[in-house]
């Protein structure tokens, strides 16, 4: 059956049950297995994106960076146009039938991909870290409601329990993770609209001294994007690729650019509103509602943890399946667990540290410089080779039409490089506490952040002069996938 809105699209066969655990990792998909539509992709970011953390995003604009409402609505509304990208890197999943760093060794070789699946690794382990804090963050304030102080012991146990409830939807896969996601969408919704209205009486859009110059709304730019659109790019395939192979791309583009980018700027948006009340809303995520009543804080929070379990479980599915493309003997659930324990450690350090802003914009800058070169040389591989995909040869380790030279496809390489490299020059991450860093071009252009727009333009344009002939040609040759 297909609505009318996935109408033309090959039916795969049944969606499998909520509870059933997915046994397949970075393995093909076979055509019986195709049971997904655009429809459901669009829901699925829909639910994980109402969260928390994107209110949080939208404070720190006001409080931290000191822009003015104005001006945050204006860098919000431009940054949130990049979920295009999102949808875009997510077009190739049902062509090839696998996940984003499986089909990522189309342009870098089974070998080469090791480098960028490894800092994917890393940046989806930082997502879940950032999850993990901010549910920690919300169980010691309703621990503090309940007129219970939390030590070290009392944050440690809520560390373990919260990442043992993160594990369990990436276990049971993918069917769970769309499915539940789907579910959570109209509540989240809810709790939203709810401080919304709260928020109307006390905020103070108008009552800003000064707005922030020209460099910092850049960073801030650089921010949106690289924790919106252009930070779920690696994402996208992992879910994308339960769709027939004759799934139109566009309504791919549309369904995952809108299932996204409406909720997180309308949530980025609502937290500068709240930021420009609370002064306290950037301290941390539960600062967003020390200006309100305990009768609203609480059942706040407690949605507010269930929804930060959510986007973390996108986070920790697609961390499993990238190791799982580095390496390929561990099975997914293996790789779930082991991104587990990983989280546990390093979330304990964030918790503890007292410069949880600082770790936590400099994270969310620094992913810019191996994730704008990849994003765009992923792209500009993608539409050289007309979305053809051998996939077959995408998990074949020691040969195949993707093995080049010894495993390694060099042009990607270097434009990966070239590409963080020149990211870095125009980087301002003096925000980022004992991370903090600025790039040589930022300090002279009062302290602007181009980042995230060299990044993609050098490392896309750069693959495309060294590779577009070759890879042309391999997209000639590779057949047309079955629908």
């Amino acid at each position: 059956m297909t609505s009318s809105g996935d109408a033309g699209i090959l039916d795969g066969g049944a969606a499998p049950s909520v509870t059933a655990v997915e046994r397949r990792g970075i393995e093909h998909v076979p055509h019986d297995d195709r049971w997904g539509k655009p429809s459901g992709l669009f829901w699925m970011w829909a639910g994980a994106v109402w969260n928390v953390e994107f209110v949080y995003y939208g404070a720190i604009a006001v409080v931290f960076l000191g822009l003015s409402f104005a001006q945050a609505l204006l860098i919000i509304l431009v940054g949130n146009v990049s979920y295009v990208l999102t949808g875009l890197a997510s077009t190739q999943g049902p062509k090839a039938g696998t996940t984003a760093f499986a089909i990522s060794r189309a342009p870098f070789g089974p070998r080469g991909n090791k480098l960028p699946s490894f800092f994917n690794w890393v940046t989806q382990v930082g997502f879940e870290i950032e999850g993990i804090a901010f549910i920690v963050f919300a169980g010691i304030v309703l621990m503090s409601k309940a007129g219970f102080t939390a030590g070290t012991a009392a944050k440690i146990i809520l560390i373990i329990v919260a990442v043992g409830i993160q594990a369990v939807l990436p276990t049971l896969g993918h069917a769970a993770v769309l499915k539940v996601l789907r579910w959570l969408a109209i509540p989240f919704v809810v709790l939203f609209v709810w401080l919304a209205v709260l928020t109307a009486g006390k905020a103070n859009l108008h009552n800003v001294a000064h707005g922030a110059g020209w460099g910092m709304l850049l960073v801030f730019l650089a921010l949106v994007i690289s924790a919106g659109g252009l930070g779920w790019t690696e994402n996208g395939n992992d879910y994308s690729r339960y769709l027939a192979a004759n799934t139109s791309s566009k309504r791919i583009v549309i369904a995952v650019a809108l299932g996204a980018a409406i909720p997180s700027a309308l949530l980025e948006i609502l937290g500068a509103a709240v930021g420009t009340a609370v002064p306290a809303a950037a301290d941390s995520p539960t600062g967003l509602i020390s200006g309100f009543q305990t009768w609203f804080v609480v059942p706040f929070l407690i949605f507010a943890i269930i929804q930060l379990f959510s986007i973390n479980t996108i986070d920790l599915y697609s961390s499993g399946v990238t190791l799982q493309s580095i390496i390929p003997r561990l099975h997914r659930l293996q790789c779930v667990a082991i991104d587990t324990v990983v989280c546990a450690a390093f979330a304990a350090y964030a918790i503890f540290s007292s410069d949880f802003f600082g770790l936590l914009t400099g994270f969310l800058l620094y992913i810019i410089l191996w994730l704008g070169p990849w994003c765009a040389i992923f792209l500009v591989d993608c539409w050289l080779r007309r979305n053809r995909y051998d996939h077959d040869a995408l998990l074949d380790e020691r040969g195949g039409r993707y093995y080049r030279n010894g495993g390694i496809h060099w042009p990607a390489i270097i434009a990966q490089v070239v590409g963080g490299v020149c990211a870095y020059l125009w980087l301002n991450a003096s925000s980022g506490g004992t991370l903090a860093s600025t790039g040589p071009l930022s300090s002279r252009n009062d302290g602007s952040d181009f980042s995230v727009f060299i990044g993609l333009f050098v490392g896309g344009l750069l693959y495309y002069l060294l590779a577009r002939n070759a890879v042309t040609k391999e997209g000639e040759v590779t057949p047309v996938p079955a629908g």
